[in-house]
């Protein structure tokens, strides 16, 4: 009787063990409606995705098998312990980080989406979404690993991110002579000769590479968007998602020091009129 006692409690509901809350909820709606959004104002690239299915052939042949793991994936992922106050940070850098990746990459050449758009829109909010998946598996490795010496992580700190720097300038020596190019290099030297922890960078390297596959892969082979060198996918690519995301986070950390400093001069106002309002009824 005690054994099945214990083990009664040892079962935990499944939100919990997903890490799911009332935020959760509130992320997966926002997500479908999101979809919705894009699906609405883009409609005419959905009746062509649509129009590519075929009644002549079963429906599990031609349904989208990778697609549909990315989605469910990623919508577990961004459910996983949300939390609006940590995850908004991150979703506002990879928005504007995806809005500035996504310019550079096409009005380079080094990639092109098949409506020939440069950047399309309709792709930008997949990188604030991809942000919250990879905070996921960032914290998941995290929290698996906290018990190696940060030596490991220094040792292969270096080598990871120089080969990654060096097979960047191959795949983007082509375009070198572009301004949004050597910014980009310039930017990467900086993140990578700058470490502010070593464990941290290679561990949202790791996770940024390990899900940019799954896009990259699906994207590719589908044909959705093509790179220059017509790989499918190039390794740089889901590297790049690697490097990507450790801008994204070195930008996120900055989020609790300025932050503060910003909104400093309107909580000084805001306490000024809250304290003349005290007074002014506390003398009536």
């Amino acid at each position: 009787m005690e054994f099945k006692n214990e083990e009664k409690k040892q079962k935990k509901p499944l939100r919990h063990v997903l890490g799911w809350n009332r935020t959760s909820y509130m992320f997966l709606s926002v997500f479908f409606v999101l979809l919705f959004v894009i699906g609405y104002v883009w409609w005419p690239l959905v009746t062509d995705y649509l129009s590519t299915y075929d009644p002549n052939y079963p429906f599990w042949i031609q349904m989208d098998w990778l697609l549909l793991f990315d989605f469910l994936l990623m919508s577990l992922l961004i459910m996983s312990g949300a939390d609006l106050k940590k995850d908004l940070p991150i979703v506002l850098v990879g928005l504007a980080g995806g809005l500035v990746i996504e310019s550079w990459g096409t009005q380079t050449n080094l990639w092109f989406y098949y409506t020939y758009e440069r950047p399309p829109l309709w792709i930008i909010p997949a990188w604030p979404i991809a942000s919250l998946a990879i905070d996921r598996i960032y914290r998941f490795l995290q929290s698996r690993l906290k018990t190696k010496k940060i030596i490991w992580f220094k040792v292969f700190y270096w080598p990871v991110f120089i080969g990654f720097l060096v097979y960047m300038l191959f795949f983007v020596w082509p375009t070198i002579d572009k301004s949004l190019t050597i910014m980009a290099v310039i930017l990467c030297v900086f993140l990578i000769f700058t470490p502010v922890d070593y464990k941290a960078m290679i561990l949202t390297f790791l996770a940024g590479s390990g899900l940019g596959y799954f896009l990259e892969l699906w994207g590719t082979t589908r044909y959705c968007w093509v790179y220059y060198t017509f790989q499918t996918p190039p390794f740089f690519a889901v590297l790049a998602h690697g490097m990507a995301a450790v801008a994204f986070w070195r930008v996120v950390q900055l989020f609790p020091i300025f932050l503060p400093k910003i909104f400093q001069p309107y909580d000084h106002f805001l306490r000024n009129i809250r304290r003349t309002e005290i007074q002014k009824y506390g003398e009536e």
